[in-house]
């Protein structure tokens, strides 16, 4: 890979992650786009340990606090009502879904997932969803009626950012708005779901991401290291962003979007200016 590729990839995976818009499906689009080949699933994943710094710093006190909770939870059955003793239980349970299919699909995701007939279709198809959801959801629940029913469905949504065009938040985000849950919490929910496997993907394929995908594609050292850095600052900027614009704003400016690029992505792929593969 060149220091350019590596830069720009950088930059676009802390600017996409928490957006619902698809970060390793924007990097799939990039990389083809104006490198003519595709840093690879073990790249993205690595690079995604940049922006998962950036959530556990920006939800620090958040996770000091419930991570605390849930000790005591342990040892004194009076502190298990805490919702933060609660709110601990959630992240571990909701977490083992895709825990179970990443490790199923790792291949699948590495090679198949990434054409991008299906990372397009994916961000049009998926752009119905979220509408669907800020339409349909009522947004009436809050962060102390979350259950364990909602850690279970929106651990299960997550799965489905395994498909390169879907998105982590779009899909968590749209699960926790079909819940009844407020857009924030949604939201927070789904990042705090996101921290470990995230951190666990980017671990595992850490040794992946210095063989080449395809002839000079492999990654050095230095240059993932540069990448998770540039990740995290950026990431750390498109956190606190997006947070602060749910509090105002609906996910319908990300579903038009989605609908452009993908469309945009097909219009190339039919014309030939573009490779799927």
């Amino acid at each position: 890979m060149s220091w350019l590729q590596v830069v720009v990839l950088s930059v676009v995976q802390g600017l996409t992650e928490f957006l619902p818009v698809s970060s390793s499906g924007h990097l799939a689009i990039v990389s083809r786009v104006f490198f003519s080949d595709d840093a690879g699933a073990s790249f993205t994943a690595v690079s995604q340990i940049g922006t998962e710094l950036a959530v556990l710093l920006y939800f620090a006190r958040d996770i000091v606090r419930i991570v605390r909770a849930w000790f005591a939870g342990l040892l004194n059955a009076e502190r298990r009502a805490d919702l933060d003793y609660r709110m601990g239980w959630y992240v571990i349970i909701g977490t083992i879904p895709i825990g179970v299919f990443g490790l199923l699909f790792k291949d699948e995701i590495r090679t198949g997932a990434r054409n991008l007939w299906l990372v397009a279709s994916a961000l049009i198809v998926f752009a119905v969803v979220i509408a669907a959801a800020e339409r349909l959801g009522r947004q009436t629940r809050h962060a102390e009626q979350l259950s364990w029913r909602d850690s279970v469905l929106v651990g299960l949504s997550q799965c489905l950012a395994l498909v390169p065009g879907v998105s982590r938040s779009g899909a968590t985000i749209s699960a926790g708005l079909f819940l009844g849950l407020d857009r924030e919490l949604a939201a927070r929910f789904g990042f705090l779901l996101a921290i470990p496997a995230v951190f666990a993907s980017g671990l595992f394929s850490l040794p992946d991401a210095f063989a080449p995908v395809t002839q000079g594609m492999s990654a050095t050292g230095p240059q993932l290291a540069v990448s998770v850095l540039i990740a995290f600052v950026v990431g750390y900027a498109a956190v606190a962003w997006f947070l602060r614009f749910l509090l105002t704003h609906s996910m319908y400016w990300f579903v038009g979007y989605r609908v452009i690029v993908g469309a945009v992505v097909l219009a190339l792929l039919g014309a030939g200016v573009v490779s799927a593969t």
